[in-house]
């Protein structure tokens, strides 16, 4: 396909593109964009790493073409919050030091967040078939259940 202009709502700000329809929104938030949050794993969608959220819910950028994202609200790991002010999910992984080579951070993050925008107080299982197609080849993953379950509320700060 031909590159045309779409526009694309990014982290809160209108961004036109020139790239072809059919192009994956993963190559224009890193390539075109700059972000470099979400990371090229698989390229099928099956591990997680390009995880964002549209309208809310986790989707793997990878497999989608930015025409499908015209007109929807499109959040990546750095809409979520900054260095200085993390989000809530963002700090609850830096508070449990889930990561070793944290490739698959993005994903882990992202569908933490999109699950407590749809349930704020999920169980431990629930929590573990949300991330459970999110790849992480690493071990981490008692340090990443212990970060998701902290953004839910379930582990308090040592001292409250």
């Amino acid at each position: 396909m031909m590159p045309t202009k779409v526009r694309l709502n990014v982290n809160g700000t209108v961004r036109e593109i020139d790239a072809a329809p059919d192009t994956p929104l993963l190559y224009v938030l890193r390539n075109d964009l700059g972000l470099n949050g979400p990371k090229y794993g698989c390229g099928l969608g099956e591990c997680g790493t390009c995880t964002v959220l549209i309208d809310g819910i986790a989707a793997r950028s990878c497999v989608i073409p930015i025409e499908g994202c015209v007109g929807r609200d499109i959040v990546t790991l750095e809409g979520l919050g900054s260095r200085e002010h993390p989000d809530a999910v963002q700090q609850a992984f830096i508070t449990e030091q889930a990561a070793q080579c944290g490739y698959c951070l993005n994903g882990m993050i992202m569908t933490t967040k999109a699950l407590l925008n749809i349930n704020p107080n999920p169980s431990e299982a629930e929590i573990a078939q949300a991330l459970q197609y999110n790849l992480c080849r690493c071990g981490a993953h008692i340090e990443i259940m212990r970060a998701a379950l902290r953004a839910a509320g379930q582990i308090a700060e040592v001292g409250d």
